[in-house]
This record gives C-alpha cells, sequence and structure tokens, in this order.
C-alpha cells in the first residue's frame, strides 16, 4: 500500500530496550534507536518507556523529558545524532 506522508499516522508506540517502535496506519512498522535523539539518549529506561501519541498520531510525546517527535521526521530520517554501532 503506497501512503503519502502527509496521511501517515502511528496507530501505536512503544519502547523495547532503548529501541522506540511506531505502528503506522498503513500496516508497517518502524524502529529508531532512542540515542539518535539527545533527550531520549540522555533519559533513563524507565522515563524513556513513557511516551505516547498525540496530534492525532502525527506526533510522539515524552511529557517527562519535554520532547516531542513528529512521525514524518522519523520516517524521513530527520534525527538530531548520527548513528553509532557498538564496535
Amino acid at each position: 500500500m503506497t501512503t503519502s506522508h502527509q496521511t501517515l499516522h502511528a496507530t501505536k508506540v512503544w519502547v523495547v530496550g532503548r529501541t522506540v517502535y511506531v505502528a503506522l496506519n498503513d500496516g508497517r512498522e518502524v524502529g529508531f534507536p532512542a540515542d539518535r535523539f539527545k533527550r531520549l539518549r540522555d533519559a533513563s529506561d524507565d522515563a524513556l518507556r513513557v511516551v505516547e501519541l498525540r496530534a492525532a498520531g502525527t506526533a510522539l510525546r515524552w511529557d517527562a523529558l519535554d520532547e516531542d517527535l513528529t512521525v514524518r521526521g522519523i520516517l524521513e530520517g530527520r534525527f538530531q545524532l548520527p548513528w553509532t554501532s557498538a564496535a
């Protein structure tokens, strides 16, 4: 199914370990390392897990961290920090 970024929205968000996952209304599930964003990188595991969908599923919100991410930005790869892998 082809869906434009403008009509995509998240139907669910969850965290496993240090990875944030988003289920999209087109059936896809995407995940990204929390370490790609400064506030998420510095958050405790407990604080990272307290995330909710906002703005009709177009945004992710961490109230305790004062952090908001858009689904569109995630899908377009607009991350604050570069990918680093453990050697």
